[in-house]
């Protein structure tokens, strides 16, 4: 059996004001944007280099807006990514060394909290 998680979807009021936030200040890819059926609104989003997406939209589930926290982008160099998204306007937090592992945090316009992580190199096996 293979099961692979491939789109989350993030709970928001306004779909114009967050698909704006995640491609324009974190720089995500816009897959599509389309109305299946009348009210439903799907907006798929995908960070680079990511082989998972989220879903923003209208008539898709229950959830609060905003209620989200925990979804983790993780990079290969924090110092680089945290600048290019401070550099494209996002509300990057200072970085957190917890133990060779970086952190850094922001929240989306509707209140969803993400993470993104840095995690230390392996060591090289011998």
């Amino acid at each position: 059996m293979e099961l692979r998680l491939e789109v989350v979807q993030v709970p928001v009021s306004d779909v114009d004001r967050a698909k704006a936030f995640y491609t324009d200040q974190l720089g995500f890819v816009l897959d599509h944007d389309a109305e299946h059926i009348p009210g439903m609104r799907v907006v798929q989003l995908t960070p680079p280099g990511s082989a998972a997406s989220i879903v923003i939209g209208t008539g898709m589930n229950t959830m609060v807006p905003g209620s989200l926290e925990g979804l983790q982008l993780v990079v290969p160099d924090m110092a680089s990514a945290r600048s290019e998204l401070l550099g494209r306007g996002a509300p990057i937090s200072e970085v957190q060394d917890l133990g060779g592992f970086l952190f850094a945090h922001f929240s989306d316009p509707d209140g969803n909290r993400w993470v993104i992580q840095q995690i230390p190199p392996k060591a090289a096996s011998a």
